[in-house]
């Protein structure tokens, strides 16, 4: 049965991908709904909710506020929280609420910034789409809004685009990449959005290149290149230690994560002598990235078809899609993927 799910989670939606974005940033961020939205972010979706602070809050709509669309309600509540919260800006995060209601989040934008000293940005997720939509949707808002200044390039420094736990499924992912760079290469790396925070988003046009590790930063990468000319590349920097020391010579292997982190363990395993790599994910699928026989996964029936008929050596996915497949006789191997599981790597 199509949609009948009976080994995964549901995946967290849109709005909480919008949300993972803008955490650190030290803004206002109001999740537009009646309170459960917000309640899954902090009780399951957001894994740094637990160790950091941010500033999330629920617009509390009642059914009469959303039914008559009474905005003015929604800018009164958050003029009130920047009076008591030293926040640099607001955000507001959009639910399956306001896109009933068809939310004129432009003109609340107006209102809002009529009201408030600091900049206001809109994210109009509906809680439809997956998690990635709402992240593809906030990092090109974000850096539309304060990036704009153009500052001198400096060779040294390099930006890392589409860091979120969700993503990298590893809350040191950022410090890693930050020792990478500064041992092995003598240069800055600027993990934006986990670690550093909004005043380096406002300096994007001083990195001499991108790199984007999770394909919900591609469009975001494309518009820095165009507006300021900063070329990117696609890779996860931190690959190598995702594969474990063993004979991948041609061996048949399918790699199950996002896509930016399945192509680059490709690329990898290839260097090391793999026969034929197979991707596959349960999320966006850029062209730039997508070689033939890479499979988009919509149902557990995919994947578990695809494992049946792919006579594969090796998986590379995420543990708990290993009991999906138990008649699988080949070598498992955990690659966590937060956005799947809800684990970290290490849990």
């Amino acid at each position: 049965m199509r949609g009948l799910r009976k080994y995964l989670t549901p995946f967290a939606p849109d709005q909480s991908g919008a949300v993972s974005v803008l955490f650190e940033l030290g803004g206002i961020v109001v999740i537009c709904d009646a309170g459960g939205c917000t309640g899954n972010v902090c009780g399951f979706d957001e894994p740094r909710w637990f160790e950091q602070k941010s500033a999330i809050f629920s617009a509390g709509l009642r059914d009469m506020d959303a039914i008559l669309g009474r905005d003015d309600r929604l800018v009164a509540k958050l003029e009130d929280a920047a009076q008591k919260v030293d926040a640099t800006f607001a955000a507001v995060i959009g639910t399956p609420v306001p896109a009933v209601i068809a939310t004129d989040y432009l003109a609340l934008k107006r209102m809002t910034e009529r009201k408030i000293n600091i900049p206001v940005l809109t994210v109009d997720t509906d809680g439809m789409e997956l998690y990635d939509k709402g992240e593809e949707k906030a990092f090109l808002e974000l850096f539309k809004t304060f990036a704009v200044q153009k500052y001198p390039v400096d060779e040294k420094r390099v930006g890392i685009l589409g860091m979120t736990p969700q993503d990298v499924s590893d809350l040191a992912a950022a410090d890693k990449i930050r020792d990478l760079f500064r041992q092995k290469r003598d240069m800055q790396a600027v993990c934006y959005c986990m670690g550093d925070g909004l005043e380096e988003v406002k300096k994007a046009s001083s990195v001499s290149k991108n790199i984007v590790v999770s394909p919900v930063a591609i469009t975001t990468a494309q518009y820095l290149e165009k507006i300021f000319g900063t070329p990117y590349e696609i890779a996860y920097p931190l690959v190598e230690e995702l594969l474990p020391e063993m004979d991948y010579t041609n061996k048949k292997i399918l790699v199950v994560h996002q896509q930016v982190i399945a192509d680059s363990v490709r690329r990898e395993l290839q260097n090391r002598g793999a026969g034929s790599v197979q991707t596959a994910g349960w999320f966006m699928m850029k062209k730039e990235l997508q070689k033939e026989k890479d499979t988009a996964l919509r149902d557990e029936e995919d994947y578990i078809e695809l494992v049946r008929s792919g006579d594969f050596d090796i998986i590379f996915a995420d543990e708990c899609m290993k009991q999906m497949t138990p008649d699988f006789t080949g070598m498992f191997v955990n690659m966590r993927h937060f956005a799947v599981s809800g684990k970290l790597t290490g849990a």
